[in-house]
């Protein structure tokens, strides 16, 4: 029920008035009851003091405090309470909470609100919703709750708790185990309407977008295009007075119908024109790019509804929901924390603070809460409370759950409180939306414009001055006698001059990146590569170098147990060969296997891990989550396992170690009871991990001999033995025996405790507020006392086509490493398979490479080609040193960890399966099938973007230059001061050349032929030394051809007849759009029709400009100053223009050193003719080489003039000899098997290779 404001307070509502306390040179005061600070998270409010303030407020009248003096106020900062402690009045609000008293609860964190809330099943009471099962859809809400039903009502001064609240313990993990099967699922948006209608849903409303009218009127405020408008009005306005008020008659006295008008509104309509065609594009490329949002925001989580566990779009997550967190998560809503193990956030993006925070329950929290102000003396004379010695800080523990933050380690479960607008995370966004920012591609265009842009002005200028001066000297003849004519000559100079100027301005320069940039990244889509960063699009086309995860990226991701050995002699595979009596058929193993051996192997696999069943798109039961354990989890099933959800239930989980790429582990620890005493618990240790790592922490092996069995007291009753050295050399030729046919190894081990935490020196005891302590996973590994089980090989088969993916980034002069966990054999057996690992390349390990110095790193990089057992930092420092080398790195990754590399990358590509949250964010490209091809694509999408810009630039800049000189040539010369192009015709051809030219070109689809030359360096100028020959040898082609035409007399017609002056227009504008068709090569290709028929807008916009100048030609009359011309007029227009072809052909074939002469500098000359260009990075095939390295070339020179300083010495040969082994050692260390310098098992392969130990480096012997 709502309360009345008119009613006498109840108790409950006095107690609501929670006490404030200011901090103040660490003394407490209480103050106004309604006021609580923030001064941190967790501001402690002793029930002590709470009570006191309640008992002092009481006894006086009115419930007014004694005077005293107020303490200063400037450090503290409060928040009025009274409207989220007073239970709201809204009928339709059937819940007990308004959006704003759950938002409350995070910003800031408000233990103590939480606290009055009724803590976490407060909350939920508040929300009808059930922690166990979650949301249920389509239920409607019939009771309402208000907040006095959730506020307990022994919180009051009288009766509150001496002690703080117990935490609940939780039957078993929600994170971890699942209680049900569950599919991705999608409801309908009705599905919760009173939530939806009270707290909103989880969108962002859409970015206010500009309407086309308002894009139109931005457009409009070009300057070059206000101005022309201004004149065309003028010349409009004149024209209609001369037309109207001076009316002219031919020869026999007839009235000449007046259309000095027309040419004012032709302009008016072609500036209109240009202007809606312009924003016509920009309205589409915001269209295009709020879709692309769309598509990058949208995402997937965990949920809990209706007791079963499944994936749920972000967009369909409500108030109330149970969402999971796990290990790269990027938390999507706000909420409180549940249960979970280990949880810590990095919430920097929220508040800016970069220690981790822990999250545990909250009952865990308040009662650290209170246990620091114990340590608080009484009255005025208070001392501020120590923080423990060691560890982590008790305040930076909360159970508050910020959306934008991320989860660095743990899993949880919790209670969604906000959404939307209302979370933390919406916003902060609300308030950071921006317009996005332009790429480095457009603002060098940008830069390109405008320069062009001035020096159009500047012979625009130029001209106006020549034109006018002509025109004022005329008058020695006489004055006209109108004025208007007058105003009109001078309209007339003006608009010419203003037409050049708008000619001259490319503004289609970033309208063609733009462009460009939107279809790629539309297309891109469907290639599976969505663009979060526009800049990444180009930057990717000149990558030199990619470094490849291998799971999920190369291989398939669809991983199945093929092979293992459980003990030390027990060995299956899948269609073992019938001659082979020392290996099981897969299916036998559960004939074969003691019944106790798989029960624990079962429940290993069961416990230890976080994956669940589903249901595919086909509707068919499969498991979900990481890939090696539901390759596990099928193996235990196909074994005759029980459920593995009925082993989660009997087993309940106590603490759990997630996995964690440093110690490449992980570990569930669960409650079993006792075999000799039900009624005491032993704690079972659960691992697996790398079977080379996991195998040096054991010292026990199980025994599979069925005679240790007769005797076995229960189901689990395993029967163990030391694991010897000959046992361990076993082991180790067994797992080096999987790698090298590709498998991936994993072994699984198991460990009692009596207790948990366990006793060990380095193991603290349990806090005196009864918290249980972190128990570091070395603690459980430390003493080698681990049980093996058994080792498994999973196989995860090649992507199709990764092989030829890795050959077309070969061929493009694209070195490709792969980066990854997997131990070196296979590694380097799955990098020979793909076509990364060829002979004369280097396989090494991460610790290996990490550890390296400098000089030795920069020598060995040109060819390495696997990076295995490696750590993201050991990905971030093999980035940052190939860029620091002169490298443009592009670089995958999955992983949390993942994102210092793929931040550090030019460009990062991130798994859209596979990959965490973390690691998307980081990304610059989000590969929507974790596919390495896609990849491929991404470089071609790149190479391709920037073609389409050259292109156009190649064919904007010889318009620009013909146009600009005839139109002053022909101005100059003509006794009229009248150019051969007029205005119209020139803002005609600018609407061919900018808009039509830009979607043209800019839409060309990639090409196999793009992946056939190298990258280009960072170095590479924007127009190279080909494009400035074609643009000039055009441009003197055209100029030459409308001089001609115009002053030769070669048709016989007068200068200034308009059929002549219609001949030259026409052959001009054909000029421009078949040197269209020339511009679509940049090369020294002559073939310019390759794949023309591919680029329908290319076809479509070639027929509409040959179809528009037809009917400007014969239907254009005195609106574009034209005549009609004959048949053989149009056949010279149509041939003169067609020969841009050829003329193209015979430019490409002069050589470029022929103009050598021209670049003055031998560092320009080299950059633009490309003598001494090197891409910084190689690869090897065979013994084909591709350039090295800048950097190593230095080190070489640096090393070998070390060496003639060495010679000049001359030491003695002791010294001689204590230097050559200093230098020796090292490399001798280096290259052992086991650091995977030099193969160990290929030395055939490498006969090569041989390795210096005075240069430190490969070298061949080609």
């Amino acid at each position: 029920m709502a309360s009345n404001d008119n009613s006498p307070p109840s108790p409950q509502s006095e107690v609501r008035h929670l006490s404030s306390i200011s901090v103040r040179q660490n003394v407490l005061i209480s103050e106004d009851p309604t006021l609580i600070p923030t001064p941190s998270a967790n501001t402690p409010i002793p029930s002590a003091l709470h009570e006191e303030a309640e008992e002092k407020s009481s006894s006086y009248p009115g419930g007014a405090s004694p005077k005293q003096p107020p303490p200063p106020l400037d450090d503290s900062v409060k928040i009025d309470l009274r409207d989220h402690l007073t239970p709201h009045n809204d009928p339709s609000n059937l819940f007990a909470f308004t959006p704003d008293q759950l938002s409350a609860l995070m910003d800031p964190k408000n233990l103590p609100l939480l606290y009055s809330y009724g803590g976490l099943d407060g909350v939920a009471k508040g929300l009808h919703v059930d922690l166990q099962t979650g949301l249920v859809p389509n239920t409607k809400i019939q009771t309402p709750v208000t907040l006095n039903d959730v506020m307990p009502l022994s919180r009051n001064a009288a009766d509150s708790p001496s002690e703080p609240p117990e935490p609940r313990p939780r039957a078993r993990s929600m994170t971890v185990l699942s209680t049900a099967t569950g599919a991705t699922r999608t409801e309908p948006t009705t599905a919760f309407p009173q939530r939806v209608n009270v707290f909103g849903a989880n969108l962002l409303p859409d970015v206010k977008s500009k309407s086309i009218f308002q894009l139109m009127w931005m457009a409009f405020q070009d300057k070059t295009l206000i101005l022309l408008t201004v004149a065309a009005i003028v010349s409009l306005g004149v024209g209609l007075y001369e037309d109207i008020a001076v009316p002219e008659y031919d020869a026999m006295g007839n009235r000449i119908p007046g259309v000095k008008w027309v040419e004012g509104v032709a302009i008016i309509v072609a500036v209109l024109l240009v202007v809606m065609v312009g924003s016509v594009n920009d309205f589409q490329k915001e269209r295009q790019f709020r879709k692309l949002n769309a598509k990058k925001e949208d995402r997937v989580v965990k949920a809990t509804r209706e007791g079963v566990i499944g994936m749920i779009s972000v967009r369909d997550v409500q108030v109330g929901d149970i969402l999971h967190l796990e290990p790269g998560d990027i938390v999507a809503v706000d909420g409180v924390f549940i249960e979970g193990h280990n949880l810590k956030c990095d919430e920097s993006a929220a508040t800016g603070e970069s220690d981790a925070v822990r999250k545990q329950n909250w009952e865990t929290c308040y009662r650290q809460m209170q246990g620091a102000n114990n340590d608080y003396a009484g009255g005025s004379d208070l001392k501020k409370p120590a923080a423990p010695a060691g560890g982590e800080h008790k305040a930076n523990t909360d159970p508050f759950i910020l959306s934008g933050g991320k989860v660095l380690e743990g899993v949880c479960t919790y209670l969604v409180t906000c959404v939307g607008t209302n979370s933390y995370y919406g916003r902060t966004m609300m308030a950071l939306r921006s317009e996005p920012e332009s790429t480095p591609l457009q603002e060098k265009l940008n830069y390109l414009a405008e320069m062009i842009a001035k020096l159009g002005s500047a012979v625009g200028l130029l001209m106006l001055i020549v034109l006018l001066i002509r025109y004022f000297v005329t008058w020695k003849d006489g004055v006209p006698d109108q004025a208007t004519d007058i105003v009109m000559d001078i309209m007339k100079i003006l608009i010419v001059v203003v037409t050049i100027v708008v000619v001259a301005v490319p503004e289609g320069l970033p309208l063609a990146v733009t462009l460009a940039l939107a279809y790629a990244t539309q297309r891109m889509l469907k290639d599976n590569n969505l663009v979060r960063v526009l800049a990444a699009c180009e930057t990717m086309g000149n990558a030199t170098t990619v470094c490849s995860d291998k799971t999920g990226t190369l291989t398939q991701n669809k991983m199945a147990v093929v092979a293992g050995t459980l003990g030390c002699s027990f060995r299956f595979l899948k269609n073992a060969p019938s001659d082979r009596t020392d290996l099981s058929d897969i299916s036998q193993v559960a004939e074969k296997v003691p019944k106790q051996v798989l029960n624990m192997l079962n429940q290993s696999i069961a416990v230890n891990s976080s994956a669940f069943e589903g249901k595919d798109e086909n509707g068919n039961d499969v498991f979900v989550g990481n890939k090696t354990e539901t390759a596990l989890l099928a193996f235990s099933r196909d074994v005759g396992s029980d459920h593995y959800d009925t082993i989660r239930n009997n087993h309940p989980v106590e603490h759990a170690f997630p996995f964690s790429s440093e110690r490449k582990a992980m570990a569930t620890v669960v409650r079993v009871p006792h075999p000799d005493d039900p009624k005491r618990t032993i704690y079972r240790v659960h691992i697996k991990g790398a079977s080379e790592i996991l195998l040096q922490n054991c010292n026990q092996i199980v025994t599979l001999q069925q005679s240790n069995y007769k005797s076995a007291t229960h189901d689990y009753d395993v029967r163990t033995r030391s694991l010897t050295q000959e046992d361990n050399t076993r082991l180790e030729r067994i797992i080096q025996s999987y790698a090298s046919r590709s498998l991936r190894t994993l072994g699984i081990g198991y460990r009692d405790f009596e207790q948990w935490p366990p006793q060990s020196a380095s193991s603290p005891m349990p806090d005196a507020d009864g918290e249980a302590a972190e128990v570091p996973y070395e603690d459980i590994v430390h003493d080698k006392g681990v049980t093996l089980l058994g080792i498994v090989g999973i196989e995860d088969p090649l992507r199709d086509g990764v092989t030829e993916a890795v050959k077309a980034c070969q061929s493009a002069g694209v070195f490709v490493r792969m980066v990854t966990g997997d131990n070196l054999v296979t590694a380097k057996a799955i990098a020979k398979q793909c076509g990364i690992y060829t002979t004369g390349g280097v396989v090494m390990e991460g610790p290996t490479f990490r550890n390296l110095p400098p000089a030795e790193m920069d020598a060995i990089l040109p060819r390495l080609q696997v990076l295995a057992r490696s750590s993201p930092e050991d990905k971030r420092i093999l980035v940052t040193r190939l860029r620091d080398l002169g490298d443009i790195v592009a670089v995958t990754g999955d992983g949390t960890n993942d994102g210092p590399a793929l931040k550090s990358a030019d460009v990062g590509f991130s798994m859209g399966i596979a990959g965490t949250e973390v690691a998307k964010e980081a990304s610059s490209i989000i590969l929507m099938d974790d596919n390495f091809s896609s990849i491929v694509k991404a470089i071609s999408w790149g190479r391709c973007v920037n073609d389409a810009v050259k292109k156009f630039l190649q064919f904007q800049l010889t318009v620009n230059i013909t146009a600009v000189v005839t139109t002053f040539l022909s101005s100059v010369i003509s006794t009229n001061q009248k150019s051969v192009l007029t205005a119209v015709q020139l803002l005609w051809v600018n609407l061919i050349m900018d808009t039509f030219a830009a979607l043209a070109l800019a839409t060309d689809p990639p090409t196999q032929e793009l992946l056939e030359r190298a990258p280009e360096p960072r170095s590479a100028p924007l127009i190279t030394f080909k494009m400035w020959k074609m643009i000039f040898g055009q441009a003197i082609f055209q100029i030459v051809v409308t001089v001609v035409l115009l002053y030769s007399n070669v048709l016989e017609y007068d200068t200034e007849s308009p059929v002549l002056q219609t001949v030259v227009f026409n052959t001009f504008v054909f000029c421009q759009i078949f040197n269209e068709i020339n511009c679509r090569r940049i090369d020294s290709q002559l073939n310019v029709f390759t794949n023309i028929f591919a680029n329908k807008f290319f076809v479509i916009i070639f027929i509409i400009c040959v179809a528009g100048q037809a009917l400007i030609v014969n239907f254009g009359g005195a609106a574009f100053q034209v005549v009609r011309i004959d048949g053989i007029h149009w056949a010279i227009s149509v041939l003169v223009g067609l020969l841009a072809l050829p003329i193209g052909v015979v430019i490409r074939l002069i050589p470029d050193n022929l103009f050598a002469f021209v670049l003055f500098k031998s560092t320009t000359r080299e950059r633009y003719l490309g003598h001494s260009q090197k891409v910084p990075s190689m690869y090897m095939a065979g013994n084909e080489r591709m350039s090295w390295s800048n950097t190593y070339d230095d080190v070489q020179q640096g090393i070998q003039s070390m060496k003639h300083s060495e010679e000049t010495t001359q030491p003695s040969s002791k010294q001689q000899g204590a230097l050559a082994a200093s230098v020796m050692l090292p490399s001798l260390v280096a290259t052992a098997p086991s650091t995977g310098w030099v193969p160990p098992d290929h030395e055939n392969e490498n006969q090569n290779t041989q390795y210096s130990y005075t240069s430190r480096s490969f070298r061949s012997n080609d």
